[in-house]
C-alpha cells in the first residue's frame, strides 16, 4: 500500500510542458522519479524550462508544433529514436480564444479546436505503439487529457470583461475532450491503455494571466476553497492517475477546481 503512488522509472511526455499546468505537472513526475519529455514551440521557453526542471531529475525538451498532423509526426519520430516505449502521456498543451459573438473570427474557433482536440487525439493514434509496447494488464499506460472546468460548465456570466467569458470554442473543445476521452478509454483498456482527464479550474498561468489580472478578486471569492490551485493540487491528481492508485479506472475525469464544478 505505501507504494500506490509510485511512479519512480517510468517515462512520461507533457505538451504543452513548458509552462502553467505542463510545467507543474512535469515537475511533480520528476520529483518522484519520472523521465520527462517536455514539448512547446517556442524554443526558448522550452529549453529554460527543461534547463531548470533538470536539476530535480531527467527533463528534456523537445520543440515541436503539434497544431499540424506534421508536427505530431515529426514529434513522434524525434520520441521514437529516443525511447523504445511510453508509459504516460499527458495531453495539455491548449490554446484559447475570446470574442463577442458577433465578431468570433472562423480562424479563431480552428485554432483552438485543432490545438485542444485534434492534436491530443493524433498524438494517442501516432503513439498508440510506445504506448501499448509499456503497457501490460498489471501495469497499464496513462493517457491524461486536460480538459477545464469550463468543459464542465460554461463561464459565469457575472465576470465583467467579455473577452474574458466568451471564449466560446475552448469551452466546447474542453467538454469535447472529456467525451474523447470517454470514447478512447472504451477502445484502448484492451490494450491496457488506460484514459482519464483532470478538469482544471483557475491556476497560476499565462492562460489564465488576464482573467486574473482583471477579474482576480472575484474569481478567488467566488472559489468555494476561496483560493486559486496549486502546482501540488494539480500535480496530485496527474500523480495518482499515472500511478498503481488508478489502475482500475479509466474514462473518467476529475475536476480539480476547488469545487466550482459542484456549487
Amino acid at each position: 500500500m505505501k507504494n500506490l503512488f509510485n511512479i519512480k522509472g517510468k517515462i512520461a511526455i507533457v505538451t504543452g510542458g513548458s509552462r502553467g499546468i505542463g510545467e507543474m505537472i512535469a515537475k511533480g513526475y520528476l520529483e518522484n522519479g519520472a523521465k520527462v519529455y517536455i514539448t512547446a514551440r517556442k524554443v526558448k521557453a522550452c529549453v529554460a524550462t527543461a534547463e531548470r526542471l533538470s536539476k530535480i531529475g531527467s527533463c528534456i525538451p523537445i520543440i515541436s508544433d503539434l497544431a499540424t498532423l506534421d508536427g505530431i509526426e515529426k514529434f513522434v519520430e524525434e520520441i521514437s529514436r529516443r525511447e523504445e516505449k511510453i508509459d504516460i502521456l499527458v495531453n495539455n498543451a491548449g490554446a484559447t480564444w475570446g470574442a463577442a459573438l458577433e465578431e468570433y473570427p472562423e480562424d479563431g474557433w480552428d485554432k483552438v479546436m485543432d490545438i485542444n482536440l485534434k492534436s491530443p487525439f493524433f498524438l494517442v493514434q501516432k503513439l498508440f505503439p510506445l504506448l501499448k509496447k509499456a503497457a501490460d494488464i498489471e501495469n497499464p499506460s496513462r493517457v491524461i487529457n486536460i480538459s477545464s472546468v469550463n468543459g464542465l460548465c460554461p463561464p459565469p456570466v457575472k465576470v465583467a470583461s467579455s473577452q474574458l467569458l466568451e471564449t466560446y470554442a475552448y469551452s466546447s473543445s474542453k467538454a469535447a475532450m472529456i467525451m474523447l476521452t470517454r470514447h478512447l478509454a472504451g477502445r484502448l483498456t484492451r490494450d491496457n491503455i488506460l484514459v482519464n482527464a483532470i478538469a482544471p479550474g483557475p491556476f497560476e498561468s499565462d492562460m489564465m494571466a488576464f482573467a486574473l489580472r482583471e477579474s482576480g478578486s472575484f474569481i478567488i471569492e467566488d472559489n468555494p476553497r476561496k483560493r486559486i490551485g496549486t502546482p501540488e493540487d494539480i500535480a496530485g491528481v496527474a500523480i495518482f492517475l499515472a500511478s498503481r492508485a488508478s489502475a482500475y479506472m479509466t474514462g473518467s475525469c476529475i475536476p480539480c477546481d476547488g469545487g466550482l464544478s459542484a456549487v
